[in-house]
């Protein structure tokens, strides 16, 4: 199914940031996301993933989307296994996922070990494997490749890979070549006025 997006309207705060954002992204295929700090690729995505309401427009329906941003979801007193099992559970899949999200991004031996004992490097492969155990096609992705290294930023890149030939679709903010062919947006022709906020409605009623 594609992911349709017609004049969007998203905001920060009380301030809106992007206005009339529209695309069309066919299964099987990635966008990537262009502008620089500050021109509303993360506000986009969060809305997108439902963490923040549209002010106007239309989109997927969140329950769609799989969201990884900065901070790695994960619970700091589990083990990675219990941590994969909880998302497991979230998202009704099984022990399936679970092992192949294991496997995709080397997790094997880490599975006893406790989120909080695991490097920054390691924490980050094991929040993108939650991506694995969702179940979801569309694939929501907030520089997914930081505190990655180069080994771990190529295997992220061959589950991308695979997730889009499984006729997923995947919508990223990154720095990184993963040397995946996307289609790309430049969030800046849809930023706001500088001085467009919300209306205040209470403050229209005494008006």
């Amino acid at each position: 199914m594609d992911v349709t997006v017609t004049d969007l309207t998203c905001r920060r705060g009380e301030a809106i940031v992007l206005e009339g954002v529209s695309f069309v992204l066919p299964p099987g295929r990635a966008l990537a996301l262009r502008g620089p700090n500050g021109a509303g690729k993360t506000t986009l995505l969060r809305t997108l993933a439902g963490l923040t309401p549209p002010v106007a427009g239309t989109m997927p329906d969140p329950e769609r989307a799989a969201y990884a941003a900065h901070a790695d979801g994960l619970k700091a007193q589990l083990t990675i296994g219990e941590n994969l099992a909880f998302w497991a559970a979230i998202f009704g899949t099984g022990r399936a996922e679970i092992e192949k999200a294991a496997m995709a991004f080397d997790l094997g031996p880490l599975h006893g070990r406790l989120a909080a004992e695991l490097s920054a490097g390691q924490k980050r492969r094991a929040g993108l494997a939650r991506l694995l155990v969702t179940g979801r096609p569309l694939w929501l992705l907030d520089e997914p490749t930081v505190s990655l290294d180069r080994a771990a930023v190529d295997r992220f890149a061959r589950v991308m890979r695979a997730h889009l030939d499984a006729g997923g679709s995947a919508i990223l903010a990154t720095h990184i070549d993963l040397g995946i062919e996307a289609d790309e947006l430049d969030v800046t022709v849809f930023v706001a006025k500088s001085d467009a906020t919300l209306r205040d409605p209470f403050a229209e009623a005494v008006e």
